[in-house]
């Protein structure tokens, strides 16, 4: 019997893990300013700068102006405006409290005109003002992650404009504008649990909180009920005296599944190309809820609710609130090509023959390990793509890109993209890809190390 509750708590971990990850992020984004775009609960954070190492958050792309709002319609819906942006890229994505990503807003979504929606809850039946369009919720907290592409620093007033003109407020108040005086982190708790529960529990002390807070999809009713054994559908928390012998196999399955995810991140669930792992499928684990600008048909669609679980753990982990493959597709490395980890104690070109195919724009960017963090570096450069100011294109169109530690001197620093002293995986973003990146006709070239 102990075996098999050991595998049904590793299980319940891989399952619950994205959404405890998830909540105990939005909870520290609205209750403190952890981040320069954080804000309370049901307002937007507007980024004012391009993201850099200050900023403590997995796998931040250097591209855009981050624009988040984590919002809560428990108690009524809100009305999101978005401003007409002429044709700049941007995207509003819609994520639930699970990870799922359920709706899209955008250029290649909706377009570019302004626009006025209608957010409300799962269990919401009223009318639908004239003039907005609804989307419905899977779960009462979600959030709102919105990226306006940013053409270099000089472009940051352009994009704040946007930024003011893209707001949410209660329906009750629209067409008002929210309330933000005495509003301040922390007036709102969107996730409680029970803090008397011990550290060492309270993981679990969370998932079964919140998973009875914010239910997952019906589909997932039979796994849930099945960690009854667990404590995990008890309505009182049974983790502040915890059966000492069920709290031994729950405090087990949380190291075990955490490992796990882990080599998830790494392993990814393709095989690799030229050493990248596509992210392409990473975020198909959504097999419930489509909403507007999701592309509801079996390619983006993973095909076992298992083999789904696992991928959203890994991908809440590696990559949270990352888009869908039709919105972006992500790709990332840890590889050259002798198939040896990516150091900063070596150096590295990558030479593009064709640069990636797009609607809008492409980028790589280099991050850290084990945290995935922006790398801090002697040029303040993050990132670099079709975008960099400066960058030299090859007599026949071709690209090299140089990666490495310290510069590869001043004939090639234009193409230099900074790696970290130590151990580094950089992330290809490809955003509004075109048909050959979709269809894999286009191949992100290998990293090949410089003897």
């Amino acid at each position: 019997m102990a075996s098999q509750l050991d595998e049904l708590a590793k299980a319940a971990y891989i399952f619950g893990y994205p959404l405890v990850y998830d909540l105990d992020e939005v909870t520290s984004q609205s209750t403190t300013p952890k981040m320069s775009y954080s804000a309370p609960v049901n307002l937007f954070g507007y980024a004012t700068r391009l993201a850099n190492p200050d900023d403590a958050f997995v796998s931040l792309n250097n591209d855009t102006l981050y624009t988040f709002a984590h919002c809560d319609v428990t108690n009524e819906p809100l009305v999101l405006h978005l401003p007409d942006t002429d044709d700049r890229y941007y995207v509003m994505q819609f994520v639930d409290a699970w990870t799922n990503n359920f709706a899209y807003l955008g250029r290649r979504a909706s377009g570019t005109k302004e626009g006025v929606y209608l957010l409300a809850g799962p269990n919401w039946q009223g009318e639908t003002p004239e003039g907005m369009i609804l989307i419905q919720t899977p779960t009462n907290v979600f959030s709102i992650i919105g990226r306006y592409a940013v053409d270099g620093e000089a472009d940051i007033p352009n994009v704040a404009i946007l930024q003011q003109a893209t707001w949410v407020t209660p329906l009750s108040r629209y067409p008002e504008l929210p309330v933000t005086a005495g509003r301040t982190f922390g007036d709102w708790d969107v996730a409680p649990w029970n803090k008397r529960v011990p550290d060492d529990l309270a993981f679990w002390e969370k998932l079964r909180a919140w998973s009875q807070l914010f239910p997952p999809a019906a589909a997932d009713a039979a796994f849930i009920a099945s960690l009854a054994p667990l404590g995990l559908t008890a309505k009182e928390s049974p983790y502040i005296s915890a059966d000492p012998a069920v709290a031994e196999i729950l405090k087990a399955a949380a190291t075990e599944g955490q490992a796990t995810i882990e080599g998830l991140t790494k392993k990814g669930h393709v095989e690799p190309v030229n050493g990248w792992i596509s992210a392409m499928h990473t975020f198909d684990y959504n097999l419930d809820h489509f909403g507007p600008g999701t592309i509801d048909s079996p390619e983006w669609k993973i095909p076992s609710r298992q083999m789904a679980y696992a991928v959203r753990a890994a991908a809440a982990r590696a990559g949270l609130w990352g888009n869908h493959g039709y919105e972006a597709v992500y790709a990332f490395t840890y590889v050259d090509d002798k198939n040896e980890q990516l150091t900063g104690e070596r150096s590295y070109v990558m030479h593009f023959d064709q640069t990636p195919p797009v609607e809008a724009f492409w980028s790589l960017t280099m991050y850290n390990m084990p945290q995935y963090y922006l790398v801090a570096n002697s040029i303040n450069r993050y990132s670099i793509g079709d975008r960099t100011p400066g960058i030299q294109y090859n007599d026949d169109g071709s690209l090299d890109l140089y990666i490495q530690h310290a510069s590869p001197g001043p004939d090639r620093e234009s193409n230099w993209l900074p790696a970290p002293a130590g151990d580094f995986r950089p992330l290809m973003r490809m955003y509004q890809p075109k048909p050959a990146v979709l269809n894999g006709d286009f191949k992100i070239p290998v990293v090949r190390r410089v003897e």
